[in-house]
C-alpha cells in the first residue's frame, strides 16, 4: 500500500470513537494550560474597524435564493462588515465569575483554532498589505506593509484575499488526537461564514483550491519562524478570493512583492504547556497540499429557489444570533415545508452562498434520522447532493433499503427505512440525548476514495462537512429552531447501521436540529460593548 494512503487510513481509524473505547485524548483537562482564544501579534499597528453591520439591509432569504445585492465597494467599512459577520464576536456569555466570547463562526468546544487574514491592495482608509484579524477588538493588525507596485497589480483591482489558518493545539488541549478533524470542520464553517457575509455585500467567493500550502503559508507569514518563536504555530488552510469570480489574483507576483516587504509583530504564546500528539503531526504531513491545477468548475443543476423560511430575518441579525444548542426539548416538530426548504439549501446553486465558494462537485451526502417532522414518516432518509453518486450509494448500503423518492421533484431525497430511530441516533451520537430529542439528526457521508487518491483532499471533505453545518445553523435559526454540530459520534456504528463495509464511504460529521432548551443560568452581553 502507498505510504501516504496507509498513514491516512491509520489516522482515520485510530481517531475514531468506538462504543468500547474513545479516540486517544488528554484524559483530563489541564485548566492551567487552557489556550488563549485570541492570537495577537504584539508590535503591529492596529486598524480599528467600524461596527457597521447594522447598516447592511440584506435579508437572509435573499442570500439563500441567490438574490445578491449590487456589489459594494471594497473599503474599510465594508471589509469591517465582512469580518464582523463571519469571524467577529456575536456575544459574551457569563456564568458566575467565568466569562467567554461567542463568535459568528462556530467551533468545537468554543475553542476557535481558526485565524483569519486579509491580503489587499491599497484601499480607501486602508493601506495595502497583509493583515491579521483580531476578533476580540474587531481590528486588523498590519503584519506586512507592501509598497511594491506588483502587489497592487496582482489584485487586478477586482477583489481581496481572505486567508485561513488553524492552531491545532487549541483543539488538542481538550480533544487530543481527534482534534485535527475538528479543526478541519471549523475551517469549513469559516469558509461558509465568509461566503455568506461576502454575498451580503454583493461579492462572490471562490476557494483557490489549486494553491499549495507552502504558498498560503508564505503569503500569510506563517513560515516566519522569527515572528513566532515559542508561540504556537499556525497551519495554512486556504485562500478565499472575494470579488470578481472571472478573475484570479496573481499569487506569484504577490509573493515576489512580499520579498521586499517589512513585517511587523510577534505572535503571543497561547498556552504555558503543551502535549505533543504525534498522530496530528503525522496527518498534517500526510495531507500537506502541493500545487495543483485548478479544478474544472462543476455546473450546478438548475433548481428553483427554496421556500421562504418562517422568519424572514436580516442577515446581520441571523449571523449574530446563531448558537449551538446544548439540549433539545424532545417535543418540538417542524413542518415538511420547513424540512424540505432546509435540505434544498444544502444543494449547490450557481453563485449562491455558501456553495459558490467551491468549484468541485459535491462529495458529501446526508443520511437523515427523521424524528419529528409533521407529515413525514419517521425513519431513515438519504439526501443525495450529487445525483451521480446515487448508484454507488445504493450498491454500498443494505440491499433491503427502499430508496423511495420523496419530497418535491427537485429535491434528491430518498426514503430508506420507516422506523423510530431515536435510540439509534442517540447511541451513534456518543449516547447524547440531543441525537434523539431533535426534530432530525444526520450523518455526513463522504466519498472517501477521493482522499485515498489525493490525501490532501481529506481536509477538503471535512471542510465540505463544515460548510453543510454552517448552512444548517442558519437555516435552523430562520425556521425558528436551533442546531448543533456533533463531533463526538461512533463512526463505525453509523457505518454498520447503513450497511457500509469498506472505506468507500465514511461518516465525517454529525448534526442535529430541534427545539432548544436555553440555560437560564447564563447571562449574555453584547459582543462589542465598547468601541475598540
Amino acid at each position: 500500500m502507498d505510504p501516504l494512503k496507509h498513514a491516512l487510513l491509520e489516522y482515520h481509524e485510530r481517531s475514531k470513537h468506538r462504543v468500547n473505547s474513545y479516540a486517544p485524548g488528554p484524559g483530563r483537562l489541564d485548566w492551567a494550560t487552557q489556550p488563549d482564544p485570541f492570537r495577537v501579534f504584539d508590535g503591529t499597528a492596529r486598524v480599528g474597524l467600524p461596527l457597521a453591520a447594522d447598516t447592511l439591509a440584506t435579508r437572509y432569504n435573499d442570500l439563500r435564493c441567490g438574490t445578491l445585492p449590487l456589489a459594494h465597494g471594497f473599503d474599510l467599512s465594508n471589509l469591517a462588515i465582512l469580518f464582523e459577520l463571519s469571524l467577529g464576536l456575536s456575544a459574551w456569555k457569563s456564568y458566575g465569575a467565568q466569562r467567554w466570547a461567542l463568535r459568528c463562526n462556530p467551533s468545537s468546544g468554543n475553542l476557535h483554532p481558526t485565524e483569519g487574514y486579509l491580503l489587499c491592495p491599497a484601499l480607501p482608509d486602508l493601506p495595502g498589505g497583509v493583515y491579521h484579524y483580531l476578533s476580540r477588538s474587531h481590528a486588523l493588525e498590519h503584519r506586512a506593509a507592501v509598497e511594491d507596485p506588483q502587489w497592487t497589480e496582482a489584485f487586478s483591482e477586482s477583489g481581496v484575499l481572505l486567508g485561513v489558518s488553524s492552531i491545532y493545539w487549541r483543539e488538542a488541549w481538550k480533544y487530543g488526537m481527534r482534534a485535527w478533524r475538528y479543526c478541519q470542520h471549523d475551517c469549513g464553517h469559516v469558509v461558509a461564514a465568509v461566503s455568506y457575509s461576502a454575498a451580503a455585500l454583493g461579492w462572490q467567493t471562490r476557494l483557490l483550491e489549486e494553491t499549495a500550502d507552502d504558498a498560503v503559508a508564505d503569503l500569510l507569514g506563517l513560515d516566519r519562524r522569527e515572528d513566532f518563536g515559542v508561540a504556537e504555530r499556525e497551519a495554512p488552510d486556504v485562500l478565499l478570493w472575494i470579488g470578481n469570480p472571472a478573475l484570479r489574483p496573481d499569487l506569484e507576483r504577490m509573493r515576489t512583492a512580499l520579498d521586499k516587504a517589512q513585517w511587523h509583530g510577534r505572535a503571543n504564546q497561547l498556552s504555558s504547556g503543551h502535549v505533543t500528539w504525534a498522530d496530528i503531526d503525522s496527518i498534517h504531513r500526510v495531507t500537506h497540499k502541493p500545487p495543483t491545477r485548478a479544478p474544472t468548475s462543476s455546473t450546478p443543476q438548475q433548481r428553483p429557489p427554496p421556500a421562504t423560511p418562517a422568519l424572514d430575518l436580516n442577515f446581520a441579525r441571523i449571523a449574530r444570533q446563531r448558537r449551538s444548542a446544548v439540549n433539545f426539548d424532545g417535543t418540538t416538530c417542524i413542518t415538511t415545508g420547513a424540512f424540505f426548504s432546509m435540505l434544498a439549501c444544502l444543494l449547490p446553486r450557481r453563485d449562491t452562498p455558501p456553495w459558490n465558494a467551491l468549484m468541485s462537485a459535491p462529495a458529501v451526502h446526508a443520511a437523515l434520522f427523521v424524528h419529528r417532522v409533521d407529515g413525514l414518516e419517521p425513519g431513515l432518509y438519504m439526501l443525495v447532493r450529487n445525483t451521480g453518486a446515487l448508484q454507488d450509494l445504493k450498491q454500498s448500503m443494505r440491499p433491503e433499503w427502499l430508496w423511495q423518492k420523496t419530497g418535491p421533484d427537485c429535491l434528491p431525497l430518498y426514503f430508506l427505512l420507516p422506523y423510530d430511530l431515536r435510540a439509534a441516533a442517540k447511541l451513534i451520537c456518543c449516547d447524547q440525548d440531543i441525537g434523539a430529542d431533535s426534530c432530525f439528526a444526520l450523518g455526513m457521508l463522504a466519498s472517501f476514495e477521493i482522499a485515498l487518491k489525493e490525501p490532501w483532499r481529506y481536509r477538503h471533505l471535512f471542510w465540505e462537512c463544515g460548510m453543510l453545518g454552517q448552512a444548517l445553523y442558519l437555516e435552523a435559526e430562520a425556521a425558528g429552531v436551533r442546531a448543533t454540530g456533533i463531533g463526538c459520534f461512533f463512526d463505525d456504528e453509523m457505518h454498520a447501521l447503513l450497511g457500509l463495509k469498506d472505506h468507500a464511504w465514511q461518516s465525517l460529521y454529525h448534526f442535529t436540529v430541534g427545539g432548544a432548551l436555553d440555560d437560564q443560568h447564563l447571562c449574555a452581553f453584547p459582543p462589542y460593548e465598547v468601541q475598540p
